[in-house]
């Protein structure tokens, strides 16, 4: 599989995948370790060790996900991407390269909500820029899988009560009001990510009809780079057959689209749909 995927295609993803670790870490660093907020995943379960055992978050990181790795090798077998591996390890390289190497300035002592408000931002934004690339940061996604495997738990619900789990021990290793503003990061970050992510991947389908299909067809081949789908139709009044244009495209790419049909035939009709995923030639190869 992985060989007919184009070089030029994948050297992009890492490339996207690095900036969107280095986004994470930055939230991670500057924001929420240095103000205790476990905001659930392998790095909220860090922050909780270091409270006990006072290693580095980074270093904590490196044996957790060492760790979680080896059980789901051995249990599950290797059921991750290399791209996953790479951005799980990545992560944790850039945490304790900011926090214990290069000490980065820090958010700390002010208001938690700053924290945990600009916190979440950074590091949704990088995390959905790395699942828009088909990886993931690794941490508790691996409990989930094994509790998946073993008692079909549905992956969103474990890792919801996995992360929730987190926030309260937040609150038992540091106070109450942390664990709360943990809990709240939690609900803000999967909030953020689900909308940072319909913004990178969602898509158009648009169903054209119209009299004047060659230049339409000429100009989405040609200038849009797209391909499309004519799909046989007829007419409930004239009942005139009819050739009908189906096309995906990106929602930045609509407008363009419109003004062209609109200018070459006035009278088309058109159909706009949003997508949420569309797979294949010019989108994501899976999800």
């Amino acid at each position: 599989m992985a060989k007919n995927i184009p070089l030029r295609e994948t050297i992009k993803e890492y490339i996207f995948s690095t900036i969107g670790v280095i986004l994470t870490a930055l939230g991670l660093v500057i924001f929420l370790i240095p103000n205790n907020i476990a905001a659930g995943g392998a790095s909220g379960l860090a922050i909780i060790l270091h409270s006990i055992i006072p290693l580095s978050v980074g270093v904590w990181m490196y044996i957790l996900n060492a760790i979680l790795f080896l059980i789901a090798f051995l249990i599950i077998g290797f059921d991750f991407s290399y791209k996953t591996i790479y951005c799980t390890f990545l992560l944790n390289f850039f945490i304790d390269l900011f926090d214990r190497i290069i000490n980065i300035p820090t958010y700390n002592g002010g208001d938690l909500f700053l924290a945990v408000f600009f916190g979440d931002i950074l590091t949704a934004i990088g995390m959905a820029i790395t699942f828009s690339q088909n990886a993931s940061t690794g941490g508790t996604d691996i409990l989930a899988k094994i509790f998946n495997k073993f008692f079909s738990t549905p992956m969103g619900t474990t890792l919801l009560i996995i992360d929730f789990t987190i926030g309260f021990f937040a609150g038992v290793a540091f106070n109450p009001k942390i664990g709360m503003y943990s809990i709240l990061a939690i609900i803000i970050n999967g909030i953020t990510i689900d909308f940072v992510l319909k913004g990178l991947e969602l898509a158009i389908t648009v169903t054209i009809i119209s009299d004047n299909n060659k230049p339409i067809e000429e100009f989405i081949l040609t200038n849009m780079g797209r391909g499309f789908t004519y799909l046989k139709g007829k007419g409930g009044y004239t009942k005139k057959d009819r050739d009908i244009i189906f096309v995906s495209i990106r929602r930045r790419e609509l407008g363009e689209l419109i003004n062209f049909v609109k200018k070459v035939d006035p009278n088309a009709f058109m159909i706009v749909n949003e997508s949420r995923y569309v797979l294949g030639e010019g989108f994501k190869r899976n999800l």
